[in-house]
């Protein structure tokens, strides 16, 4: 992997072609939670928080922010992240009985169905903006965006290379779709924002979350640049609903004048 990124020129050429709202974010594992003392301007919570609590902050404010499983109300980010054994209790998910799932089995099955880094090898998360360069480089690149801004990142993702793209969505918790399903397979991961990460992390109705590895992030910015040239762009110029189609076909598709 390269560990010299040039973070202001890629958010740079990230933010010129999505325009994006918010801060693009890298997020990191730590083997040792004693290392988080040694990045520069950390900020450690001295309350209970969330996983995406911290992906917010470092969002909305800019922080970088280091959390451990102390800093999590119960394991189940942390379960998420790897930072603690998934053991039966956790597994059990009882905790969203009678609230999210009708019975036991529902919410067993929810968890036992969640993306997740193996436990074993890190005792620490890190988030920082990509353009602190504190994190040189992030295990994945995380930023919001708008379902047009979506589409047109991952038509970037498949302008070289073609892939079909299939997202998961377990439900609450979905930070199991975003950084936990990147971070354990290397695959770009779509996600819907659940309840507890727009009540709790900011996240705005019309947002949903992109987490890829920084090597994706730049073929998906390779790929926007060469759709660009062709006029696909963002934001998308609506046509009307009731125009004759082909002229506008004609500049977006290689078609012949019906």
């Amino acid at each position: 992997m390269n560990n010299s990124y040039d973070w202001k020129e890629i958010t740079g050429r990230l933010n010129k072609l999505l325009k994006l709202r918010n801060v693009p974010i890298g997020m990191k594992l730590l083997e040792k939670k004693e290392d988080l003392i040694n990045i520069p301007k950390i900020r450690i919570p001295q309350n209970i928080i969330l996983a995406c609590q911290a992906v917010g902050q470092a969002v909305r404010q800019g922080w970088t922010v280091g959390v451990s499983p102390e800093n999590f109300p119960d394991n189940q980010c942390a379960g998420i992240l790897g930072l603690v054994p998934r053991n039966e209790e956790w597994l059990g998910g009882k905790m969203y009985t009678g609230v999210w799932y009708d019975k036991d089995e529902d919410s067993a099955a929810h968890q036992r169905a969640h993306y997740h880094v193996p436990y074993g090898k890190y005792e620490a998360m890190v988030v920082s903006p990509l353009t602190s360069n504190r994190l040189n480089p992030p295990d994945v690149c995380l930023f919001y965006a708008t379902p047009g801004q979506m589409f047109i990142f991952i038509a970037g993702l498949q302008y070289s290379g073609f892939q079909k793209f299939e997202w998961s969505v377990v439900g609450e918790s979905t930070c199991s779709d975003a950084w936990g399903r990147a971070i354990a397979t290397g695959k770009p991961s779509m996600s819907l924002p659940c309840f507890g990460e727009r009540r709790y992390s900011g996240v705005n109705d019309d947002e949903m979350l992109m987490t890829v590895t920084p090597e994706d992030l730049l073929k998906a910015i390779d790929g926007m640049e060469s759709l660009s040239k062709n006029g696909l762009r963002y934001p998308i110029p609506p046509y009307s609903v009731q125009v004759d189609v082909r002229e506008g076909l004609q500049k977006s598709y290689t078609i012949k004048n019906r």
